[in-house]
């Protein structure tokens, strides 16, 4: 069975998507806490700014790939270059609605990303990756 594991972040610049992914992820319970952030750059300085203090870090990073300014992929090429207290204790998987084969080739490319959820998310897929990792 799957441990409680303490963080998530959810990062999406859609609002609504946000309100409706972290109310699925309240009600699986598998977290106790989420983090939501309406871009990359929030983040990246969220990532950034706790990067000494592993409470802070979340242990699941659910990434949309579309967003103004910097998308998905501009996050995660940004991300790799963090400190590895962060990127080996972060699980990040892809949620997004709009996958293109171009955009799951990449993904799929992408040695941080672990799963390509399509939205809404699902709880049961959530639960099974999770149960893959942690």
């Amino acid at each position: 069975m799957l441990n409680k594991l303490r963080k998530v972040m959810l990062i999406d610049d859609n609002e609504v998507d946000l309100k409706i992914n972290s109310k699925i992820i309240t009600i699986t319970k598998l977290f106790d806490e989420i983090i939501l952030c309406q871009s990359g750059e929030d983040a990246l300085n969220y990532l950034s700014r706790n990067k000494n203090d592993e409470e802070k870090i979340p242990d699941f990073i659910l990434l949309d790939i579309q967003m103004p300014e910097m998308d998905g992929f501009e996050f995660l090429e940004i991300y790799k270059g963090l400190p590895a207290s962060i990127t080996e204790k972060c699980v990040v998987a892809i949620l997004s609605s709009t996958l293109d084969f171009g955009d799951i080739k990449k993904a799929e490319a992408n040695p941080h990303v672990v799963r390509l959820f399509r939205k809404p998310l699902f709880p049961k897929e959530l639960a099974e990756e999770l149960n893959k990792h942690f």
